[in-house]
């Protein structure tokens, strides 16, 4: 009788859940009974304001934006969703990223175009997401989602049945989605690789060289080596977050992805399009480290016209832009933060600090402070972690408009005692510009430019403007060169000027 309950629960449970549809653009029979087409564009539309508020905002140059939708226009139009409107979004972001939200929203970074090399790369990756939303990738993991809970709720209520006890069954409901949660956190490998086959085939199809897609990955390879040698750390322990880490690809699967699509019939065009020369032509004076209206980074400076502030970080801290705040991360487990606040609880910074920011911490050998003509104020602190104790610096500055500069200076104990002085530098940098020095502040930009015979990589690094030591592996890393590669004379490379 208890079994026979048990059986009546669970068909009861999952019958709506019964049916699966064949997904038009993957071929394979998919559950998404918990999301509909419809519910899909809401979801995109509702978190696409939340995507640009949290990654920069759009990127303002009406020739780089005009440029990525018509690509993305065109491979949408390759799809099994021909008939959708797809929305192509370049994101106001230095760190190398792209992503698809349902419903059509694709975004890729500024800092990724400013990575490629071709029309084509731009291609494999636009494609790419287009792959995710034609194979409905979210409303697969939504809807899976939802059928483990269900799953955990019947698990619950026949454990119930059967021992007679309700602890038992909520113990076994809460593992049982604990486990669901950590499988259901990202796209799958198999989702992945599915994508990959649809991208190919979209590029190709629009008459572009889907080979392009593995040098862009491996292109993401390097960068993400380059980034642990500014950060003095090893490649395995670099911790920015990349597109490498969103989508866990490898230039070896995109060949096999290419290679299956290939089997079910892909042709590429002998004189497939690559693009470069058009490519550069659009990402020709593209904003590096940041633009005029959300700050910009030059060498370990942060400017913001704007706000009308600066600030330097340490040598060595590679210093990250977003719409809330900034970052930046150095060696040995080393960082900062800048954020600014707006409250009327507090009319000082001492005020500020020990009353709204650190309430309740218990702060000792608190300092009112001057910094460059603004009052401050600051305190030590040591917080206690997983990994250890980190000592904190907190300093809050008031800025003449009324806000509460918030700058946080951190490193783990046993490292701090090396960042002292470095830490009060930047402490003491921090200033307010003048209307003058606002209007005069120009980001570094990427500029393509011609190789006439005799040019060196080592001549180009001498004339990029990034004065952070690390200007010839900055320029073969946008330049996908190695040590030692001849330019080809009558062709193209990127630098990145100060004009």
């Amino acid at each position: 009788m208890k079994r026979a309950i048990l059986l009546l629960a669970v068909a009861l449970a999952l019958g709506p859940l019964a049916g699966c549809a064949q997904n038009q653009a993957s071929g394979r029979s998919q559950f998404t009974a918990f999301v509909s087409a419809e519910e899909e564009t809401r979801i995109g539309r509702e978190e696409h304001p939340k995507v640009l508020e949290q990654f920069g905002g759009e990127y303002n140059n009406p020739r780089v934006k005009a440029y990525v939708q018509r690509i993305g226009a065109r491979l949408a139009q390759r799809s099994e969703l021909a008939g959708q409107p797809f929305t192509f979004t370049v994101l106001n972001s230095d760190v190398s990223n792209a992503f698809a939200l349902p419903g059509g929203y694709i975004y890729i970074s500024r800092g990724l175009m400013g990575l490629m090399g071709s029309e084509a790369e731009l291609a494999s990756v636009l494609g790419h997401e287009i792959g995710h939303v034609t194979a409905r990738h979210t409303a697969e993991r939504i809807s899976r989602g939802q059928a483990a809970n269900i799953f955990t709720q019947i698990l619950g209520v026949g454990v119930a049945v059967l021992t007679g006890s309700g602890d038992v069954g909520n113990l076994a409901a809460q593992a049982t989605g604990a486990g669901a949660g950590v499988w259901l956190a990202g796209f799958s490998r198999e989702q992945e690789f599915e994508a990959d086959k649809l991208g190919v085939r979209y590029m190709a199809s629009d008459g572009y060289d889907p080979r392009e897609a593995a040098d862009m990955l491996a292109k993401l390879g390097e960068e993400t080596r380059f980034t642990a040698k500014l950060l003095g750390r090893s490649p395995e322990s670099a911790e920015e977050f990349s597109l490498m880490q969103s989508h866990p690809r490898t230039a070896d699967r995109v060949v096999a992805a290419l290679e299956a699509a290939k089997a079910q019939g892909l042709v590429v065009a002998p004189n497939a399009r690559v693009g470069v020369a058009e490519y550069y032509d659009a990402i020709d004076g593209m904003a590096f480290m940041g633009d005029r209206e959300s700050g910009f980074v030059r060498g370990t400076s942060f400017v913001h016209p704007a706000l009308r502030i600066r600030f330097d970080a340490p040598k060595g801290f590679r210093i990250s832009n977003a719409t809330d705040a900034v970052t930046a991360r150095g060696p040995n487990g080393a960082s900062l933060k800048l954020d600014a606040v707006r409250t009327q609880a507090a009319r000082s910074p001492r005020e500020f600090l020990v009353g709204v920011w650190a309430r309740g911490a218990n702060l000792q050998n608190v300092e009112t402070i001057q910094i460059n003509g603004l009052p401050a104020a600051t305190a030590p602190a040591r917080v206690r972690g997983q990994n250890g104790t980190t000592d904190v610096r907190l300093v809050a500055i008031q800025h003449p408009d009324g806000a509460f500069y918030r700058l946080v200076l951190a490193a783990p104990t046993q490292a701090a005692a090396q960042f002292d002085e470095e830490f009060r530098r930047t402490t003491y940098s921090f200033r307010v510009l003048s209307e003058a020095e606002a209007q005069a502040a120009q980001p570094l930009r990427i500029r393509t430019v011609p190789v006439r015979a005799g040019d060196t990589q080592e001549a180009f690094a001498r004339r990029m403007a990034t004065a952070d030591g690390f200007e010839l592996e900055r320029f073969q890393l946008l330049n996908a060169l190695k040590p030692g590669d001849a330019l080809a004379p009558g062709s193209r490379v990127k630098i990145v000027s100060d004009r």
